[in-house]
């Protein structure tokens, strides 16, 4: 069928020059900065104080809905940072996360409460409110907008220890509207967990890098830092509907010429899903949100602040799960189909040779796991105390946890088509005491 053959070929060539574009992009900045792989991979979270800036002042927005599991360690650690105000908006809870988010900052918490019919209608109605409470807070004190940071936090992150050290110099460059964290998964206990932080911490940190050189760097919910006057240029509501209504921040603020930055120096940890039917549900929503971003591509090619640079390195993002993610669900299938259809003209091109089939057996290796070894090999230089030995083998399981992600991008289609747009909350687990390793 040479139609799929092509395709076969497009996807899969496609596929490599966008791993190792964005992979080999994030290399070389760490290079150039001067910062090992390894940097952070000994990081602490949330469990040293830190001093003042005086040039900036930072507002944390905690978004909460039935989060008492985890919001009193998350207060604890935000309202230790020195000259900053930390807003808890619990979006109609339920449970006591209001009381543990007060008892854990000690007085020095805000909480905003929202109740129905105004309460759960989406994280981003939520920032949305917490935003507008920033901002009559603002004038009140009578600040500048411009030297004003917003951080939004989930209620199970915890910011790096020094992280504001790293993270606010960055504002000092005036084109600079955002910066996100690294995400380091702190329960990867077992092999479901450990495969998060191994995207996150292997894969997703090293492409953030990458993405510095165009300053496109995706926003995420979790240490989303973000300067106020860049906020208040999106509008009344900077955070829209969508299902992933941090990439669509990210989109709009590039739209209107900001930069968006990350660093090497700092990161957030939060829960990893420890079951299956909740990661799926999860990812789900994450693919359903990057989906509909195409949306935005005829926008992101009108703006004129954009340069082609940028405007392709965003193109590209929102169309992966669509020319990437959802064909080789198809094509990887195809491949493997076509292989043990051919297998007898391979046996009789080695001349029933061991040696023959086993290049060609070791070529077809590689050609199908070289990304994900790379990753692997990364992974472990990331974070040197889980062996490189094991970080292969968790590397040789991508090709069968793809199917995670296979199923979670047809199951958004499935929802975009059917116009569903619910929002499911990530569960929480409650952790006997903050965890740092």
């Amino acid at each position: 069928m040479p139609v799929l053959e092509t395709l076969s070929h497009v996807v899969i060539g496609t596929s490599m020059a966008y791993f190792l574009l964005l992979m080999g992009s994030g290399l070389v900045q760490l290079r150039r900065s001067r910062t090992s792989l390894g940097a952070q991979g000994n990081a602490t979270y949330g469990s040293r104080d830190s001093a003042a800036h005086a040039d900036l002042t930072l507002y944390f927005l905690v978004p909460c809905l039935n989060e008492e599991a985890v919001i009193g360690p998350t207060v604890a650690g935000l309202t230790r940072l020195a000259g900053t105000t930390t807003l808890v908006i619990d979006d109609g809870s339920d449970d006591d996360t209001t009381p543990h988010a007060r008892a854990a900052g000690g007085g020095r918490v805000q909480v905003l409460r929202r109740d129905l019919p105004d309460a759960r209608q989406g994280k981003g109605e939520a920032l949305n409110a917490g935003i507008a409470w920033v901002r009559r807070r603002v004038a009140e004190r009578g600040q500048d907008p411009a030297k004003v940071i917003v951080c939004v936090m989930d209620a199970d992150g915890r910011l790096s220890d020094g992280a504001l050290d790293q993270v606010l110099p960055l504002f000092a460059n005036d084109a600079v509207g955002g910066v996100q964290l690294q995400v380091r998964i702190r329960n990867r206990h077992t092999f479901l967990t450990r495969f998060q932080d191994y995207q996150f911490w292997g894969l997703a940190a090293i492409t953030q890098f990458g993405r510095q050189v165009t300053g496109t760097v995706s926003l995420g919910g979790n240490g989303q830092f973000a300067r106020l006057s860049a906020l208040d240029e999106t509008g009344e509501r900077p955070w829209s509907a969508s299902l992933t209504e941090d990439l669509d921040l990210a989109i709009t603020l590039a739209l209107m010429g900001w930069q968006l930055q990350t660093t090497p120096h700092a990161s957030v940890d939060q829960q990893a899903v420890e079951t299956l039917p909740l990661l799926l549900k999860q990812r789900t929503r994450w693919y359903q949100g990057h989906m509909m971003a195409i949306g935005r591509v005829p926008d992101i090619w009108r703006a004129p602040q954009l340069s082609n640079a940028r405007a392709l390195e965003l193109t590209s993002y929102c169309l992966v799960p669509w020319l990437l993610d959802l064909p080789w669900s198809i094509l990887f299938h195809y491949c493997l189909i076509m292989l043990a259809i051919n297998w007898d003209q391979i046996w009789v091109v080695a001349d029933g040779s061991s040696i023959a089939l086993t290049i060609v057996a070791a070529a077809f290796y590689l050609l199908a796991f070289a990304p994900a070894l790379a990753a692997g090999w990364i992974y472990h230089r990331r974070d040197r105390r889980f062996a490189l030995l094991k970080s292969l083998a968790l590397a040789n399981s991508f090709i069968v946890m793809n199917y995670i992600s296979f199923t979670c991008a047809w199951k958004a289609l499935a929802r975009i088509l059917r116009g569903e747009t619910t929002w499911d909350k990530t569960a929480r687990v409650r952790e006997a005491e903050p965890v740092s390793i």
